[in-house]
């Protein structure tokens, strides 16, 4: 159902069984994808592609230009797949042409209210966003990550997979997979080994993977040295290679 107090542009492009709630907005070059639920007093604007299945809150802003004064007006995208919640009073950014120029959403997001995706980032798939998570430009998230409510991240951080935020969080390196982390600025907690068991890893996948968090962070090796010692460990336990490669194009350094 369209309410009779949205406008939607001629050109937008809405899938079947569209709904959109009274006085939102949908701009000219969006697109929105099947079954898509869009409540009231939503903004949807720019070169903004949207899958299926996916409910959209009231007050959302999405595709609108970014938080980047070199923008210059570039027809650069903002990309969201299928079967996302995304809560009240979320802003999401279009991308920028001094990057990939899309900001991207994956599939299967829980996103709560008054987060911030900005330009650039790229989110993947079963993440978890709490209230308030705010993501700087260029920032990687990668699937099953959880941020915790007021978590901060720098521009170009990468959060590994599998990954927990305590609330109030400040990233402002790289977090490898499979760990938690929380302070200002933040640390390494330990490995997310209740989510790992929750998401089906095998008691010998665990164990590979807690010798993998002594070896990185209690082992008092240098990095190099620890990816090393990693590197041997994932020839026998392919989990422990996610950690290998991250730190391969972790440009930030990670937390320590």
């Amino acid at each position: 159902m369209i309410h009779p107090t949205a406008i939607i542009h001629a050109n937008a492009k809405l899938g079947a069984n569209v709904c959109v709630g009274a006085y939102s907005i949908i701009g000219e070059n969006v697109e929105i994808g099947d079954n898509t639920w869009i409540g009231p007093h939503v903004v949807i604007n720019g070169h903004t592609r949207i899958g299926r299945d996916n409910r959209i809150y009231q007050f959302a802003s999405l595709g609108e230009v970014p938080q980047d004064k070199k923008y210059a007006g570039e027809p650069t995208r903002l990309e969201i797949g299928d079967r996302n919640t995304i809560r009240e009073f979320c802003t999401f950014n279009l991308g920028t042409a001094q990057d990939v120029g899309v900001t991207r959403l994956g599939n299967d997001n829980w996103v709560m209210a008054y987060v911030h995706i900005a330009h650039d980032c790229q989110v993947g798939n079963n993440t978890t966003f709490a209230n308030n998570s705010q993501l700087a430009g260029h920032v990687h998230i990668d699937d099953w990550a959880i941020l915790g409510g007021f978590t901060g991240v720098h521009q170009f951080c990468r959060v590994g997979a599998h990954c927990m935020t305590a609330v109030g969080t400040v990233i402002l390196q790289d977090v490898p997979p499979y760990i938690m982390a929380a302070g200002n600025t933040a640390s390494p907690y330990g490995l997310n080994a209740e989510g790992l068991k929750r998401r089906g890893f095998s008691p010998e996948a665990l164990q590979a993977l807690k010798r993998a968090y002594r070896t990185l962070y209690k082992s008092g090796l240098m990095l190099e040295e620890a990816r090393a010692k990693l590197e041997e460990e994932a020839r026998m336990h392919p989990e422990v290679q996610r950690l290998v490669d991250f730190l391969a194009i972790s440009k930030r350094g990670i937390i320590r």
